[in-house]
């Protein structure tokens, strides 16, 4: 029986500093989180030892005893958070499941991100990037509203209902919040009124772009102005809805754009696109998450029961994608 170590940050473990904003320590883990995904990959015959965070992987690295790690682990703190357990892995020569560090640390930079997409040709939301707020003068080229967030953050942290601004004066005072308050640069892109949809990729040669879920905010699927914000993550206004009120072509479509981006950052395993549509029914890629929630109230889930299988089978699929391009079967 093989041994599957689970890599991993706990949102109790995390320890607040003076200035921290509420939501530091948001794209954590529940205890209970971890607890189901342990159990699902025991339920599919492997053992599970279970690691948790970098600093826990760094004591126990010279001795861990297991066959490959599976990793939902987000990293202390800085852009390269994500790398963090990836790097160890892959220099203590441990096979891991999901993407490997260049990924998880090209992702998380949001603006690094929207690069490799416009390269790519994928769409994706008009923005600049403001790292000092003398740098504000320069917005000619995108379109009020805008959309104000961290260039290297995930959950929606940083995003509230004033993170959408109207004006050259609500953009300052958001870009100020960013770069104070989560210490990094702002990235400011043109919103996209309408609706929002997230399509998560499992595989690898190849990847499968599993049934889109459409979001729905206080009951409607036409969102217009709102999106996703951390409060309302936090809330009962933000539910999934699968299979998505669309017709069989924009599925098609945003399905096939789910796996060019997924393609293009070297995700491997698994994966969540995000998307907004605007009402010309243009997509466009907001951003690609290589660790996203496995949470049983997430999308996974849902996906799973919408496909006809368990959450359990689903986590298998993801662990057996990641044996078989070790050859470890």
């Amino acid at each position: 029986m093989k041994t599957v170590g689970l890599t991993y940050d706990l949102k109790t473990d995390y320890q607040f500093k003076e200035g921290d904003p509420l939501d530091a320590n948001a794209e954590f883990d529940h205890p209970s989180t971890i607890d189901v995904i342990a159990k699902a990959i025991e339920s599919n015959g492997f053992r599970v030892e279970r690691i948790g965070n970098a600093s826990n992987l760094l004591e126990k690295l010279d001795s861990l005893k297991v066959d490959i790690v599976f990793n939902i682990s987000e990293g202390i703190e800085g852009r390269n958070r994500e790398s963090q357990v990836p790097i160890l892995l892959e220099m203590a020569g441990i096979p891991f499941v999901g993407g490997d560090a260049l990924t998880l640390g090209l992702t998380l930079d949001k603006v690094i991100a929207k690069k490799i997409f416009i390269a790519e040709k994928i769409p994706t939301p008009k923005f600049f990037e403001i790292k000092a707020l003398a740098e504000l003068s320069d917005t000619d080229h995108c379109k009020f509203p805008m959309i104000v967030k961290p260039r290297f953050e995930g959950s929606s942290k940083g995003l509230s209902e004033n993170s959408r601004v109207k004006d050259a004066q609500e953009l300052k005072k958001q870009v100020e919040i960013i770069i104070n308050t989560y210490k990094q640069p702002a990235l400011v892109e043109e919103f996209i009124a309408g609706q929002e949809f997230t399509v998560a990729v499992i595989g690898n040669d190849p990847a499968e772009a599993l049934p889109v879920v459409q979001i729905k905010i206080d009951g409607k699927v036409e969102l217009n102005e709102k999106f996703y914000t951390f409060a309302r993550i936090a809330s009962d206004k933000l539910e999934y809805v699968c299979p998505a009120e669309i017709s069989a072509e924009t599925e098609q479509m945003m399905r096939e754009y789910a796996l060019k981006t997924y393609q293009a950052v070297e995700c491997r395993d698994f994966g969540r696109i995000d998307f907004r549509m605007d009402e010309r029914g243009n997509a466009y890629v907001l951003e690609i998450n290589p660790l996203p929630s496995l949470s049983t109230e997430d999308v996974f889930m849902l996906i799973a029961k919408r496909m006809g299988i368990t959450y359990e089978e689903m986590i298998g699929r993801i662990l057996k994608s990641a044996l078989k391009r070790y050859n470890l079967e």
